[in-house]
Parts: C-alpha cells; sequence; structure tokens
C-alpha cells in the first residue's frame, strides 16, 4: 500500500505551477558512501556548471520561480533557499558537495544535476500520510539545537510538509526534521521531487533517480507517482 500524499488547496492557490513526483521505494540498501556515489556528485556538480554557464543558480528560470513561491508566502529566499539552489551553491563552491550516505548522495546528485528540490523520508517514521500545508503556527517541528531536541513552531502561513505527529520539513523544503532524515538504517523511503512549472523537468529527474536507486539498491520494489502517470517497477 501506498503512503498517501496530499496538497492543500491553499497551497495550490499560491503556486498554481507547482508540481512533484514521489517514488516510493521499498527494500532499499543504504550505507555509507561510496567512491561510486561521490563520482555521481561530481557529475552532477559538472552538470550543473554547464547548465549555469556562467549564472548563479537563482539566476536560473526554475530558481527564480521557486523564489517567487517562497516570497509569496513571507519567506525571504535569498536567507532562507529552497533545498535545491542551497546544494548548488554548495557545488560550487570550493569546498563542494557534502558525503552523507548512499540513499542522500544519490538523491542529491538528482537535485543538483536537474536543479530541482529533492527530499528523502524514512517512511517507518512518517505517522500516517504526507501533507503539503500552509501552517497554522501551532504545529509541532522537532529538531536539534546545540545537541538537544527542541520544538520549533512554524509561522503563520509558511508552506510545510507534515504528517499526523508534526511538520516534517520546513518552508516547504528548505529544512528537513531529524526524526524522517535516512540513515544509513533505513531501508523504506519515499522521495519527493518538486518543481515548479511545466518546464521543470521533475519527470526527467524522477526517471533518472528511479534508475540509480534501482542501481544501488537491486531488488528494491518502486512506486513512481507523477501527474497523470503511475507506475511500478518490478523487483
Amino acid at each position: 500500500m501506498t503512503i498517501d500524499l496530499t496538497v492543500s488547496e491553499e497551497v495550490r492557490a499560491l503556486a498554481p505551477g507547482f508540481t512533484h513526483v514521489a517514488i516510493e521505494a521499498r527494500g532499499l540498501v543504504n550505507g555509507p558512501s561510496t567512491e561510486a556515489t561521490s563520482l555521481l556528485l561530481d557529475e552532477a556538480a559538472r552538470r550543473l556548471a554547464e547548465r549555469l554557464a556562467g549564472r548563479a543558480p537563482h539566476e536560473d528560470p526554475h530558481m527564480v520561480a521557486w523564489r517567487a513561491a517562497y516570497t509569496a508566502f513571507g519567506a525571504k529566499p535569498s536567507r532562507t533557499r529552497n533545498s535545491a539552489e542551497a546544494l548548488a551553491k554548495r557545488a560550487l563552491a570550493g569546498g563542494g558537495l557534502p558525503r552523507i550516505n548512499t540513499l542522500v548522495d544519490v538523491y542529491n546528485a538528482i537535485s543538483v544535476a536537474h536543479l530541482i528540490p529533492v527530499g528523502g523520508e524514512d517512511l517507518d517514521h512518517i505517522k500516517g500520510g504526507m501533507r503539503l500545508v500552509r501552517a497554522t503556527g501551532t504545529e509541532d517541528f522537532v529538531t536539534m539545537a546545540g545537541g538537544e531536541r527542541t520544538v520549533e513552531h512554524p509561522d503563520t502561513g509558511e508552506v510545510v510538509w507534515c504528517d499526523d505527529e508534526g511538520v516534517t520539513c520546513r518552508r516547504w523544503n528548505w529544512r528537513q526534521g531529524p526524526r524522517n532524515r535516512l540513515t544509513e538504517e533505513s531501508v523504506n523511503a519515499i522521495f519527493l521531487l518538486e518543481g515548479m512549472g511545466p518546464d521543470s523537468g521533475a519527470e526527467a529527474a524522477g526517471d533518472e533517480l528511479a534508475e540509480l536507486l534501482e542501481k544501488f539498491s537491486p531488488g528494491a520494489q518502486l512506486t513512481v507517482r507523477a501527474p497523470e502517470r503511475a507506475s511500478e517497477r518490478p523487483e
């Protein structure tokens, strides 16, 4: 059974061009970063530089659309960048992209190569379905600060992903909570690729991510859900 994903009418009214592709994966194999995932991240940075052709990430049309969406719900996009823009800046900087674990490296590579926000959630730590909503400001967002567990609350009207337990990601895709992050022990996950506008490339990015997940986790069962399309890849 697939997890229920919903986008509220308030979010759709705020950003009519928003679209997303979801890949639900079960039976994954995760572990530390490898030489293969490191090379994947380096290649993604090369592809990004080729796409930008000397421009800054925020000048790309897709990032312009995301900045407009962030501004629409009251965020300052130059201070709280969407996840794709933030990763792109790191990819172009001297230090390059972080190496975290196999699954995170894979989806970060897709995010950078396609300049599209991509997130991965551990399904075993998601409570109920996932909803993209505008916050009331009373929801709990459990995070860590100074090594201690702390509870924050989103701003009223902020766009957040949440489940039955609370907020899982603040400011659309800016900051994920630790509860649902993919760790080396994760075996079941959902990956969300989020686009703005018809030319975001979300479906192409989703297809490439599915291929990489099959490569790094042979035998995993994947269900791909895209606008007007649903398919299952056999084991």
